[in-house]
């Protein structure tokens, strides 16, 4: 052994100690204590530079129509007021369209949505830009606008072509059917409701670049529409986000509009600029969640086995294409949720109207088309007169099974998901006891629902499923860890900080997560589709085992030993020779580095096996899918629709989880929102087509009275699939199990006639709702 081995101590004087913080343990959120203080800097609390500007727009009063005349006199002699500017004055690309055009930074002359922004003013303070932009005076020729999905399918009005997935002759199954079921719904949108807004900081460089903050799930979207405005190279601007206050896909897209116009005024004044939508405004000028509509046929045996269905989804996708086209697809992926149709053919319609562009919500199109396929399920159960769970157990896809997009089913443990769900929440015993009930109250009815989840994760749109990492090991054992992911909230930061502890075996303390900058890691894909772990905790995995290679291949041949002789724990590079010796890891890193080791790194991954042919619509888009089933029951009143949701058991898949509570908090707060989108939150515009619904004081997200009684309990099963420790994605998966609220309310409410008719009930499912539900069911069983 090498003369180095009298600096290794015994293992016997060693007291060891498991290290901090590893994956598959439950930690707390890496800023959990600067939340609850107050501490945790977001844009807003940042100190501002001398000579900031804050930023307003100027928003149409019309939905539809031509500016004929734009007086802009009075706002620019306000008092604060500095520049002005519109759309003539942006110097590089004037439309920030995503993926396809139809964004204008701001209106180009013609109105497409009530609220639409026409030109910005820069003042010297916020209430002084919000006070200026008032004073404009703008003459229009107003049109009839398109407010409805109906409207819109009516005047053939769409922000892009209509896709079509099929699987066997959807026409001659059903025609062979024993029975057929039709019928529509119509599910409302949802506002994200962030509690941080939209917030841009923009401070000019010297080089006649930017240095952008951004509440941003996109930084280099944010980082290449910026420079495209400003007609500079992309290397000139730098993004960075250290935290969001919430996203929920609200911050995808979105965000890139109130950077890029901060980004205008700052190379034109050559001052810092914020720009930060107050909560009006944030709700007016961004987009929401997509109403869908969905009317289907469905044909099905006695025993309400499924054998057809054709399905046309609709979605209100306002006045672009934003992000519509993928939306609308991932609807059309998940209308069969978990169940096995041997013919379907399935229709989306991206439906243009005269309402601010919808835009990406957390399950993308997923909970709408799940909640429609759930819907069906229900109809059919109560045509056969069977139980819903039991016509669910006879429809689930088995091994082997192919999609209507022609992904082959693997490793689908729904049956025993369900049942063991079923078994551990007394869902058959319950199903007695709430019979007995409903007899037994005249006025007050129980209902009861048990549903799955088959959530598909990877980007659909196949380039995006790519991240990067860099990894820094500095010469006191510290690490530092950036990578493209953003944090939102979501303990991403936390669960990829744990992954680079586990794989050094160190403890987490020793281990800071930097903002997400463009400058670090370049190109990065949005923080969504759940894939956020998925992909960043790969590529800083990638990266430490980089470094590792290094430093055992160095140890190695400093120790004189062979490479399985050698490992990291507890803190400290184990080397076993003639006994066991135990080197503090960072006097292990000091020595590396004096001997011209380099412990740095970057890590790259890309999902393997994904690919979809949209033109022949049949592929494998998801990687693997996370699965789940919740059970909830309901009490309402028949006389007033009023309700209450008595219990919900979740029971929910994440593979080998990264950490528990952490997990087990997404689920939480993914079934609160999914519930609240199902139940209270109503998005309204009046037939002028003005967003109703515009602030906190008249749209109505739960609160902690509306939570049920709430038990949630993780299925211990590995993922087959090679994801980073086989963990499975829990970002957008369990909003869906807010389904088996509305299910559980159809069911109280078909009570009332026996469970022989299918209330109609729209969502959010309102009281008022409810109680037309009820009144439908009591018209058809007298």
């Amino acid at each position: 052994m090498s003369h180095q081995s009298s600096l290794l101590a015994p293992y016997a004087e060693r007291r060891q100690r498991p290290a901090k913080g590893r994956s598959g343990k439950s930690l707390a959120h890496e800023s959990a204590e600067k939340h609850v203080t107050g501490e945790a800097v977001y844009i807003d609390d940042m100190p501002e530079l001398a000579r900031t500007l804050h930023v307003a727009v100027g928003k149409s009063t019309i939905t539809c129509g031509q500016i004929r005349q734009l007086d802009l006199s009075a706002v620019r002699s306000a008092d604060g007021v500095v520049d002005v500017i519109t759309l003539d004055d942006v110097p590089g690309e004037k439309d920030i369209g995503p993926v396809f055009k139809g964004d204008p930074l701001l209106a180009d002359g013609r109105i497409e949505f009530h609220g639409q922004p026409i030109f910005a003013v820069a003042a010297h303070s916020f209430e002084q830009a919000k006070r200026a932009v008032a004073l404009a005076q703008v003459d229009y020729q107003e049109e009839a606008p398109v407010l409805t999905i109906t409207e819109a399918l009516q005047q053939n009005a769409f922000v892009r072509p209509m896709h079509v997935m099929q699987k066997g002759d959807c026409d001659a199954a059903m025609a062979q059917a024993e029975q057929q079921l039709h019928g529509e719904l119509y599910n409302k949108g949802q506002e994200h409701f962030y509690l941080e807004g939209q917030v841009s900081y923009v401070v000019p460089t010297e080089d006649g670049g930017m240095k952008v903050y951004t509440s941003s799930q996109h930084p280099t979207e944010v980082q290449k529409l910026v420079a495209e405005v400003l007609d500079v190279p992309i290397n000139y601007v730098q993004t960075e986000v250290r935290r969001m206050g919430g996203g929920f896909g609200g911050k995808e897209t979105q965000a890139a509009q109130w950077a890029c116009l901060a980004a205008v005024f700052a190379k034109r004044l050559k001052r810092p600029v914020k720009m930060r939508l107050d909560r009006q405004d944030d709700m007016v000028l961004t987009g929401k969640r997509h109403d869908f509509l969905g009317r289907y046929r469905v044909g099905f045996d006695a025993h309400g086995k499924l054998q057809a269905a054709d399905i046309e989804l609709a979605g209100k996708c306002g006045y672009s294409p934003d992000l519509s086209d993928a939306i609308v697809d991932r609807a059309m992926f998940h209308i069969d949720n978990a169940y096995h149709y041997p013919a379907m053919r399935v229709t989306g319609q991206r439906c243009k109207t005269n309402t601010v562009s919808n835009t990406a919500f957390r399950g993308f199109g997923g909970p709408q088309g799940m909640l429609i396929g759930e819907g069906i399920l229900d109809d059919v159960a109560r045509a056969v007169g069977r139980d819903p769970l039991d016509v669910r157990l006879t429809n689930l896809y088995q091994h082997g099974d192919r999609t209507h997009y022609d992904q082959e089913i693997e490793d689908f443990p729904m049956a025993e998901l369900m049942t063991t769900l079923a078994n551990q929440c007394d869902y058959y015993e319950r199903r007695q006891q709430i019979s007995t009930f409903n007899q037994q109250h005249r006025f007050k009815k129980r209902g009861l629902a048990l549903t799955p989840v088959k959530f598909g994760i990877s980007f659909t749109i196949q380039f995006l499923n790519q991240a990067g990492a860099l990894v820094h090991i500095y010469t006191d054992g510290s690490i530092h860890l950036n990578h493209g992911g953003t944090e939102m909230g979501q303990g991403l930061f936390t669960k990829v900080a744990q992954v680079v502890a586990n794989e050094f075996d160190v403890d987490i303390d020793t281990i800071q997560v930097s903002a997400t900058a463009t400058d670090k890691v370049p190109n990065t894909s949005p923080t969504a589709a759940s894939s956020g772990t998925d992909l960043n905790a790969k590529a800083a995995q990638n990266a430490c085992l980089t470094i590792k290679s290094r430093l055992l291949d160095f140890a190695r041949q400093h120790y004189g030993v062979e490479p399985g002789a050698l490992r990291f724990a507890n803190n400290h590079l184990v080397v076993s020779a003639e006994q066991e010796h135990w080197v503090p890891f960072a006097d292990f890193i000091q020595l590396a580095y004096q001997n011209r080791i380099s412990l740095s790194s970057t890590g790259y991954y890309s999902t393997p096996k994904i690919h979809y042919n949209r033109d022949k619509a049949s592929g494998r888009p998801f990687f693997y899918y996370a699965l789940g089933a919740s059970c909830s029951e309901v009490e309402i009143d028949t006389l007033t629709g009023e309700y209450q949701i008595l219990r919900t058991d979740i029971l929910h898949d994440v593979g080998r989880s990264l950490n528990p509570a952490i997990d087990i908090g997404q689920i939480e707060g993914g079934f609160v929102q999914g519930m609240g989108w199902l139940t209270s939150e109503e998005l309204n515009w009046d037939e002028q087509g003005r967003l109703a619904s515009n602030a906190a004081a008249n749209y109505k997200i739960p609160t902690s009275i509306d939570v049920p009684d709430m038990t949630v309990t993780l299925w211990d099963k590995d993922n087959s699939e090679d994801t980073i420790y086989r963990s499975k994605a829990v970002g957008e998966p369990p909003l869906m199990h807010g389904i088996s609220v509305w299910c559980a309310l159809r069911d109280a409410a078909a009570s009332v006639a026996d469970y022989r008719v299918n209330p109609p009930l729209n969502t959010p499912a309102t009281p008022e709702q409810v109680l037309k539900a009820v009144q439908f069911c009591q018209e058809r069983s007298s």
